[in-house]
């Protein structure tokens, strides 16, 4: 098959990485698949190392120059379905491949759970617009079906794949010394964008009431992104600014994962079933989260983490200290967390289950 991927936001998180993934696992299944996006973005940049082909457009706003743009490009070019990740490109392809004869089937990928606005555009958008809607979790199809009565069976939940080859256990030690991080150490950490509702700062507040108990503890901060500033502030009037560790984003977050003794995702929006979750449970690490989005779908309280709930530091400071105090309890969750993403979390689920929706979605014929 002849697939395109647009994205329209020049951001960087999981949403960016599934793509880039897919696209990558597809290319090497001996699909033809190309991406287009704002030259501006950092996807752009990031295709070349995964070996996706890719081409600027200005597709970022929702104006006539970005449809002209694509229109044109479509027109040019004859692929056999068109996936789409943000409400802008979602909007731009919809209107392109309507603009101009025999335009490919689009498949929609829904990635967030944030509300859906129920416009008559949104519903055309989404019931027609589309000839299929991809989520990436079950959750993220029950609130489409109630909140804005999209059919059920217009819908599939697809959950992001992980490298289960490149993210599993590993000496926590030896991690640590090829890092340089302190053996004595225990060590929380977060793999995540740095923005609001990720938790960080229900994070930092949790960390204030462990540390007068715990001198040994210090938080580990993988990944980047707008809010820094603001969780510098934050570190500074909590006074535990030398107790939190910034590490920026990292390429090789396995490693960093490697030397957490606890991982936590306090998340309250936006999520479906979180890529970084996948990989600390793939990783066998004792995990706290919320249920919010897509997240309970793998990790199930008391069976492969801990669940608390969402902005409630209490909870989640509780939830630590009960997997800190309990190396047995820690151990036992981390290793049902790996079973269950060996089972249901690898890339190649993904990528089959994309492939046949692919196929039978786009032109007819394809592939």
């Amino acid at each position: 098959m002849r697939i395109l991927h647009t994205e329209a936001s020049c951001g960087w998180g999981g949403q960016e990485i599934r793509i880039l993934t897919e696209a990558r696992g597809l290319i090497g299944r001996g699909h033809r698949v190309e991406l287009v996006c704002p030259a501006e973005a950092t996807i752009f940049g990031a295709a070349a190392d995964y070996g996706v082909p890719v081409r600027a457009l200005p597709i970022g706003r929702k104006n006539l120059r970005g449809l002209f743009a694509l229109r044109a490009f479509l027109g040019a070019e004859r692929f056999d379905v068109v996936n789409t990740h943000s409400s802008t490109d979602s909007w731009l392809a919809a209107l392109a491949c309507r603009t101009i004869a025999d335009g490919p089937p689009i498949v929609r990928t829904r990635h967030l759970s944030t509300p859906v606005n129920r416009s008559r555009g949104t519903r055309w958008l989404y019931e027609r617009g589309c000839a299929h809607v991809v989520v990436t979790g079950e959750a993220l199809k029950r609130q489409l079906v109630a909140d804005n009565g999209f059919p059920e069976a217009h819908m599939t939940s697809v959950p992001t794949g992980i490298d289960l080859q490149r993210f599993h256990p590993r000496d926590r030690n030896a991690a640590r010394a090829a890092l340089g991080l302190p053996a004595a150490a225990v060590y929380i950490g977060i793999l995540a964008t740095l923005r609001d509702w990720k938790g960080h700062t229900v994070l930092f507040d949790a960390l204030g009431h462990l540390l007068s108990a715990r001198p040994e503890l210090r938080l580990l901060i993988i990944g980047d992104g707008p809010y820094r500033d603001r969780l510098d502030a934050r570190a500074a009037a909590l006074g535990i600014t030398d107790r939190i560790d910034f590490v920026g984003h990292r390429s090789d977050a396995e490693q960093w994962l490697a030397a957490l003794d606890v991982f936590a995702l306090p998340s309250w929006g936006d999520e479906g079933v979180s890529q970084a979750l996948m990989q600390a449970m793939a990783c066998a690490l004792p995990i706290v989260t919320t249920p919010v989005g897509s997240l309970t779908e793998v990790i199930h309280d008391g069976q492969t983490g801990l669940i608390v709930p969402p902005r409630d530091a209490e909870a989640l400071a509780t939830a630590l200290a009960r997997l800190l105090d309990d190396p047995k309890l820690a151990a036992g969750l981390g290793q049902a967390a790996r079973q269950l993403a060996e089972a249901r979390c690898g890339e190649a689920l993904m990528l089959d289950r994309m492939e046949a929706i692919f196929r039978r979605f786009g032109r007819p014929g394809a592939g």
